[in-house]
């Protein structure tokens, strides 16, 4: 079973709709076993650098979103899996 990983809802408070996010960099590898609440990402909201935790432990599975790309509220930036 899979799990997506996304920037929480608490990281978008206060921000217009129509923003986007720039996935700064993976902190870890696809096929990388992390645990629950490890920062697997850095994301750019509005000129402030947050960490992504991990959702539950696992591995990372699948990269959606690639460093350097943009993207919008609630978009899955990658996927994990029991490891």
């Amino acid at each position: 079973m899979t799990q997506d990983i996304v920037l929480p809802e608490t990281a978008w408070e206060g921000v217009d709709a129509h923003t986007e996010a720039l996935l700064d960099s993976w902190l870890v590898a696809p096929g990388s076993v992390v645990q629950a609440g490890m920062p697997v990402a850095r994301v750019v909201l509005v000129k402030t650098s947050i960490e992504v935790m991990a959702p539950r432990s696992g591995q990372l599975v699948k990269v959606l979103v690639a460093a350097g790309e943009t993207f919008r509220r609630g978009q899955p930036l990658g996927q994990m899996a029991d490891a």
